[in-house]
């Protein structure tokens, strides 16, 4: 067995017991079928973007910048069309039928994606004679060399040139190539592109109709100014990161080591998995998030179509628009951009003529604020995808044990070291082989570890009437994040001879991440929920989600900037890939932490504009 799978399979039955009696006890039963799936949901996604990084990289040989750019247009538009999904549930179908409609395009987008399609190809062209650069494996097994005299050898990067290793004499080319004598092409299969992107359009449109939804359906369980709320937000933010655990863990275990097609056809396996459970639980929702106008929805629309099935036909084949715009980031740019304009610009129609006193004005400012301050905290915690998993694969020392071992009767070690201590497992033993796409279980497997425990806090907490106020918690989130790139920086000096760093500071990164995102991400979502006007509430949790989609764009943008020279989807020089991530990580952490002060401060000032009711 897996040795991340067997850590999971104890944090998971530690922690899972707790929640699942905290929602059983205290909480609405609707919040159990809206917990599994979004679990399910979450495990779709975060099991395809564990490993799309290296998908991009080493299948199709996108450099580190094209590869940010593509992952940052996905992830982009994944946040931004849910300002779609959030108005066509105000306005027409409700969210329930929302919810379930973006279920069954993500199925479809997600098994899109078990098809690769031909590897990519890269050539070392040098005086006329082209050479085949032979790439073959995943991620730490993955072996890169150029093929001379149909021989394959190593190369790696020397001042001003690239040195090919233990090249014969009589070989064709010199041991040495000067920068400028030699060209590297690739070649992709087009075909294998254009399902790719047409896979990824589909999980964009779902994810728009799917995601404001069903976190706008759990707001609606709790009468306003229930205490439970934060305490049941904090609980289903759990079920998110159960899945994103599994996800990391699965799908980055059976991408990194059986084929790309594995890992992302057992995330669409997950999604349908989602679908079911909500279909079948809709007795438990209590009525809630079904359509304004339930008759409206009948009428014809489109010819013998009525409006329902015609906002479907749109939605599909606007999946063709999405296809178009995910291959152009910098058209993502421009579209996000309008989006945002428009979004503030609706905004202020609200609080200036739509609200009807001053205590619903502070609300939604306040509101605005705390989107403000997701933007900065997102921008440098979904680094996770890409800088972050690169960095990982790259320059993080993956062994979570020195040497084989036996524990209890149990052998515990990797292939390599257990062949090393001349031990031949027998039975049961534990594989302590970690892949990079793993790492990103981190996030998710302390926040199975802390949600539980911040769930009771914040409602321990807010019994006594001594619960910080949203700001100040979002300060608090700000600061760890930043906290966590610094934790990195100033473990420099422990990077070895092979310019490889501790797991163990890779872990505490996304230990402090992990406390700042419970900080932040549940609260905002409860309070985006609880300061919005009744009638715009959908388009709120989108406009909140549009703060993610701005902090994905950026942070794609971020990344490229960490980035260096790769050839075969193999980084060339490892010191220099160290020394450009390290000096990213400082930059975000510096913006994290001084930004974290400044809403810490400011919450003094604005505390009062949340207005809270008292608990019934």
């Amino acid at each position: 067995m897996n040795i991340v799978i067997a850590i999971g399979l104890i944090i998971t039955l530690v922690t899972g017991v707790p929640v699942l009696m905290q929602i059983l006890k205290h909480h609405p039963r609707g919040l159990i079928i809206l917990f599994f799936a979004e679990m399910w949901e979450r495990f779709s996604y975060y099991g395809m973007r564990g490993i799309l990084i290296f998908f991009l990289t080493q299948h199709f040989l996108f450099n580190d910048a094209q590869a940010g750019s593509a992952y940052g247009s996905y992830t982009s538009l994944v946040y931004l069309l849910p300002l779609l999904g959030g108005m066509m549930a105000d306005r027409f179908i409700g969210t329930r039928k929302a919810v379930a409609f973006g279920a069954l395009l993500l199925v479809a987008g997600h098994g899109m994606m078990a098809f690769e399609g031909r590897p990519a190809t890269e050539t070392l062209t040098y005086q006329g004679a082209t050479y085949e650069i032979s790439a073959e494996g995943r991620g730490a097994a993955r072996d890169v060399g150029l093929m001379v005299n149909g021989q394959k050898y190593a190369f790696a990067p020397v001042e001003n040139g690239l040195a090919i290793q233990n090249l014969p004499q009589d070989a064709p080319i010199p041991a040495v190539l000067p920068t400028g004598d030699y060209k590297i092409e690739v070649t992709r299969d087009l075909a294998g592109i254009n399902v790719f992107y047409l896979a990824i359009a589909l999980i964009i449109m779902g994810v728009g109709y799917l995601k404001p939804n069903i976190s706008t359906i759990v707001g609606q369980l709790y009468p306003d100014g229930d205490p439970r709320r934060d305490s049941g937000f904090t609980l289903y933010y759990y079920g998110i990161n159960l899945g994103a655990f599994w996800a990391a863990v699965l799908c980055g275990y059976l991408g990194q080591t059986v084929g790309w097609w594995a890992g992302f056809g057992l995330a669409g396996v997950g999604m349908a998995l989602g679908w079911v459970v909500f279909v079948l639980g809709k007795p438990l929702l209590q009525g809630k998030g079904e359509p304004p106008v339930e008759g409206e929805l009948n009428k014809p629309f489109l010819g013998p179509l009525n409006r329902e099935w015609s906002i479907y036909l749109l939605s599909v084949l606007g999946v063709g628009v999405v296809w178009f715009m995910v291959q152009r980031n910098a058209l993502v740019g421009w579209v996000l951009g309008a989006a945002t304009v428009a979004s503030l610009a609706f905004i202020a129609y609200i609080i200036v003529k739509v609200c009807e006193n001053r205590i619903q004005r502070e609300r939604m400012m306040l509101a605005v604020v705390l989107i403000f301050g997701s933007v900065v905290f997102f921008t440098l915690f979904e680094q996770a995808g890409t800088s972050l998993n690169l960095f990982a694969d790259r320059n993080v020392d993956l062994s979570l044990t020195p040497t084989a071992v036996q524990f209890l009767g149990v052998t515990v070690g990797t292939p390599a070291q257990l062949a090393a201590a001349g031990i031949t497992p027998t039975g049961f033993w534990i594989d302590a082989t970690v892949t990079a796409a793993q790492t990103q279980s981190f996030n998710a497997g302390f926040i199975l570890i802390f949600a539980p425990i911040m769930a009771a806090l914040w409602a321990f907490l807010g019994r006594r009437n001594m619960d910080p106020n949203p700001v100040l918690k979002f300060g608090l989130g700000l600061l760890q994040v930043g906290l966590g790139f610094m934790i990195v920086v100033w473990g420099a000096g422990l990077a070895d001879s092979a310019f490889q760093m501790p797991v163990l500071l890779l872990g505490l990164l996304y230990m402090f991440h992990t406390l700042g995102e419970l900080f932040l991400s549940p609260v905002g979502l409860s309070e985006i929920t609880k300061l919005s006007l009744a009638k715009v509430v959908s388009f709120m949790m989108a406009v909140w989600f549009l703060a993610s989609s701005i902090a994905q764009y950026v942070g794609g943008w971020i990344a490229g900037l960490a980035g260096t020279e790769t050839v075969g989807g193999q980084v060339l020089d490892p010191g220099a890939a160290l020394r450009t991530s390290l000096e990213v990580f400082g930059m975000l952490g510096v913006w994290g932490m001084g930004i974290g002060v400044g809403f810490i401060v400011l919450s003094f000032f604005i505390k009062g504009w949340s207005h809270e009711k008292a608990p019934h």
